[in-house]
C-alpha cells in the first residue's frame, strides 16, 4: 500500500469509484481507494438499481437530469457494458394531492428539459401491461428513468481507474483520520498509515462514524431497509420501474424476467444489521399480487437488507468541512447509485480546481444549522 498520497477517498461503493476516476480523469496522479470489504460490497450492491429524474426540487432534477446523460455515455467512456435499460419510471398517485404534486413535478422536471409527462390510465396500462391500478388517481411518466447494474457500473468505474493509475485498498479498515490544527495530515488504516492532505468521505451508511474520526459530526444516520427479488417469468409484466410515495413501493421487471421491490420499512429501524423480516416478505407479496395480478403463485428467490444514509431533508451532503482537507460525499438517502456518475464528477471538481461546474454550496452539513433545509417531496 502507498505510504502517501495527493487524495485519499474512503469508501470502495459507487461514489467512491466514480469520485476516483473523475479525480484522475482531471489529472490528480496519486489518489488510493480505501475499502473495509469488498468493492461494491455495500450499500452499491445491496440497492434497487433506480434511475429516475422524476424529482420535486430543482436542484435534483438538475443533477439527476446530468447523472442520467452521464449514464448513456458511460459504457463508450469507460470501456464496459454497465448494464443500463431505460425503460422508465412510471409514478402512480393515490391521492389528489399527491397527484398534484406529481404534476407540479413534471412542470419543474420539463424546464429543465427533462421529457417526463402525466398520462391517463389507458397510457400506464400499456406501459405496463401487468398493472392493475383501478384505485389509483393520476400517472406520471418519464421514458429515459431505468436502471443500471450496480456491480458492473462500479466495476467499470473501478478498472478505468485503475487504467488512470487510481489505487483500491480491500479489506482496508480506516482506524483514524490524524489532523493537526484542524487540517488533515494522515490516514491510519489497519494496514499502516498513508500520509495526506486530502481525505474524501464516501463511506455511504458509515460516513458519521468517518466523519467524527476527523472531529466532524455529520448529521446524517443509518436506516435499515429489504428488498426483495422474484423468479425470472414471461417479460412485459412489468416493464417499467412502478414507483409510489402515498403506496410506498418500487417494483420492476429486470430484463431476465425476475422482479424486484421494495419499500420504504415500517419504524425506520435505524441500525448497521442488515436483517431481513417476515413482516416485510409478507407485507411485499401483498403489495406485488395486488399491483400486479400476474405474479401470483410466482416464487421469491432471495430478499435482502441494505442501508440508506439519511439526512433531515432527504439530500445528499456535498462539499467541504470546518477541517481543512476533509471533504464529504454521503447522505443520499438511498439514491446514491443513480446520482453518482455526476456528482463523484462534481466532487472531483471541487477537490482539484477549487470548484464545481454546478454550484453545490446549498447542500453542505452546516445547512441544517441555518435551518436552509431543502425538502424533497419525491422519495420512497
Amino acid at each position: 500500500m502507498r505510504t502517501s498520497a495527493d487524495v485519499v477517498i474512503i469508501g470502495g461503493g459507487i461514489n467512491g469509484a466514480s469520485s476516483a476516476y473523475n479525480l484522475a480523469r482531471l489529472g490528480v496522479k496519486n489518489v488510493v481507494v480505501l475499502e473495509r470489504d469488498t468493492i461494491c460490497g455495500g450499500s452499491t450492491g445491496r440497492c434497487g438499481a433506480g434511475i429516475r429524474a422524476q424529482w420535486g426540487t430543482l436542484m435534483n432534477c438538475q443533477i439527476a437530469a446530468n447523472a442520467i446523460s452521464t449514464f448513456e455515455g458511460l459504457k463508450g467512456e469507460l470501456g464496459m457494458d454497465i448494464g443500463l435499460n431505460q425503460c422508465g419510471y412510471l409514478m402512480v398517485a393515490y391521492k389528489d394531492s399527491e397527484f398534484e404534486q406529481l404534476k407540479e413535478n413534471v412542470c419543474l422536471q420539463n424546464s429543465c428539459g427533462i421529457e417526463s409527462r402525466v398520462i391517463s390510465k389507458a397510457e400506464a396500462y400499456e406501459i405496463c401491461p401487468g398493472l392493475w391500478a383501478e384505485d389509483a388517481v393520476g400517472f406520471t411518466f418519464n421514458a429515459k428513468d431505468g436502471h443500471a447494474d450496480p456491480f458492473l457500473t462500479t466495476f467499470a468505474y473501478v478498472e478505468a481507474a485503475k487504467r488512470l493509475g487510481v489505487e483500491f485498498e480491500r479489506f482496508t479498515e480506516v482506524i483514524a483520520i490524524n489532523t493537526d490544527k484542524d487540517r488533515v495530515e494522515s490516514v491510519t488504516t489497519s494496514q499502516g498509515t498513508i500520509r495526506t492532505r486530502t481525505v474524501l468521505n464516501c463511506a455511504g451508511p458509515y460516513s458519521q462514524i468517518v466523519g467524527k474520526m476527523a472531529g466532524v459530526d455529520l448529521p446524517v444516520y443509518s436506516e435499515r431497509h429489504e428488498i426483495l427479488i422474484t423468479e425470472p417469468v414471461e417479460s412485459g409484466v412489468c416493464p417499467p420501474m412502478l414507483m409510489s410515495f402515498s403506496g410506498n413501493y418500487y417494483i420492476q421487471q429486470r430484463p431476465h424476467g425476475s422482479i424486484i421491490g421494495g419499500c420504504s420499512p415500517e419504524g425506520h429501524p435505524q441500525d448497521f444489521a442488515n436483517d431481513v423480516s417476515w413482516d416485510f416478505l409478507s407485507h411485499m407479496a401483498r403489495v406485488f399480487t395486488r399491483l400486479l395480478p400476474r405474479t401470483r403463485n410466482i416464487r421469491v428467490v432471495r430478499q435482502w437488507a441494505g442501508m440508506y444514509n439519511m439526512t433531515p431533508d432527504r439530500q445528499p451532503l456535498l462539499g467541504g468541512t470546518e477541517v481543512e482537507g476533509f471533504y464529504i460525499s454521503c447522505g443520499y438517502s438511498g439514491h446514491g447509485f443513480m446520482l453518482a456518475p455526476f456528482t463523484g464528477r462534481l466532487m472531483a471538481e471541487l477537490i482539484a480546481t477549487g470548484r464545481s461546474s454546478m454550484d453545490i454550496s446549498m447542500l453542505d452539513y452546516k445547512r441544517f444549522e441555518r435551518g436552509e433545509l431543502i425538502i424533497e417531496p419525491a422519495v420512497v
